[in-house]
């Protein structure tokens, strides 16, 4: 290892104790999408303490942009802080530790600075809220966030390592029915029954699935399906998530899903509004020439063991993948020393407990070391354009 890459792990080595105090506060008060109000103030005065240039409240309230150097000293590398929990069950994704080993990440790049003397680009610590429910990223893209903008990275805690999780796009739909209440005893055909209509779409959509390809995904719960039963239910409401491996299939199933809904609607006679939550999640395009630095990296200091087969996350989806669209990305995933699977209570006590900072830290101390080999190394960012052009074509 060199010494840039040296001084940058030793600098994330001596801050290990205050980084883990960051992600406890964190995780000791999880706040839902938009709602990070400590999750900010916390990380933001931790970041100015440590010299960096912070803009709070950065295009969205609880978005903020940290970053030393500038864009004409060379490269520029953005690192992902999510910091977001799930209602009822807190951070059972480990967003805290991905806002500290973003945050440590930047510590090493800046130690990488001094110790070369000078700036070798511009390192940017980017905050983004929501990523469990709207996509904050969409937004700051949509904001021109990240026009100047080289590479992009993160890490995710998962139940394992894994290097390319396939990552899947995913857009969420809620459809209503509108039909006419009437006495379901009395005057049943007075009514129009909405509740029909979702049981109509649930059957439809689920008759679709045999002509759906293996990697397609649709899900989906009826929220209300009417008030009482000597009632017609008058009005009836259902939540879908569509996913797929890349975003021209998603236009395609999305397409046959908003023909199942409205096919309920003609066939019940119930009227329907279909709203999309925003703009759908894309699928995670992971920058090759990025992941192997990344991977190289990982081995010099023993961080995950990305040789196994198979892949953690593989079919969830994330805002990170919109990024992958307009910024050569990685996504990896890590170990945190518990097999608990994301999404539940066992995840959110695995990702507060200390035997997981060890992990953090190493994957930290590995983004680092990657931006450092784009600072120093032009073909590599040469290599990582290149590519990333080529996947666009063919996504």
């Amino acid at each position: 290892m060199n010494d840039i890459k040296h001084a940058a792990c030793l600098a994330i080595d001596h801050a290990s104790t205050e980084l883990y105090d960051i992600s406890q506060e964190i995780w000791k008060r999880p706040e839902t999408g938009s709602e990070e109000h400590n999750a900010h103030d916390v990380l933001t005065r931790f970041l100015e303490s440590k010299g960096f240039n912070v803009e709070r409240k950065f295009k969205l309230d609880t978005a903020f942009r940290a970053f030393l150097g500038s864009k004409e000293n060379g490269p520029h590398i953005a690192v992902m802080c999510e910091y977001d929990a799930l209602p009822v069950i807190g951070h059972a994704c480990g967003h805290n530790l991905i806002a500290e080993s973003a945050i440590a990440a930047g510590l090493g790049v800046k130690a990488a600075f001094e110790k070369a003397g000078k700036p070798l680009g511009c390192i940017t610590v980017l905050g983004t809220p929501s990523e469990e429910t709207t996509g904050g990223k969409i937004d700051l893209i949509n904001q021109g966030c990240f026009t100047d903008v080289d590479a992009a990275m993160m890490v995710h805690p998962a139940p394992g390592d894994s290097l390319n999780p396939q990552l899947l796009a995913c857009a969420s739909v809620i459809v209503k029915y509108s039909g006419k209440a009437s006495h379901a005893a009395a005057f049943p055909w007075e009514g129009v029954n909405a509740l029909d209509a979702a049981v109509t779409c649930y059957q439809t959509i689920s008759n679709l699935r045999q002509q759906m390809k293996p990697t397609w995904r649709v899900h989906g719960v009826i929220l209300n399906g009417g008030v009482k039963s000597n009632i017609i239910p008058e009005e009836t409401e259902l939540e879908y998530s569509i996913r797929t491996q890349n975003k021209t299939d998603l236009e395609i199933l999305t397409k046959k899903c908003v023909d199942c809904f409205e096919s309920a609607a003609r066939a019940t006679g119930c009227k329907v509004e279909i709203r999309f939550a925003g703009e759908p999640y894309l699928n995670v395009i992971s920058n090759l020439p990025l992941l192997k630095a990344f991977e190289s990296n990982c081995k010099i200091i023993n961080a995950g063991d990305y040789s196994k087969t198979g892949s953690f996350l593989d079919s969830a989806s994330t805002d990170m993948g919109n990024v992958s669209y307009v910024v050569p990305s990685i996504h990896p995933c890590f170990y945190i020393g518990s097999d608990a699977v994301n999404h539940t209570r066992e995840f959110t006590v695995a990702s507060g407990d200390h035997k997981a900072q060890p992990y953090t830290i190493a994957q930290s101390k590995a983004m680092a070391m990657t931006a450092i080999d784009v600072f120093m190394n032009p073909g590599l960012l040469e290599e990582i354009k290149t590519k990333f052009k080529e996947d666009l074509f063919h996504n």
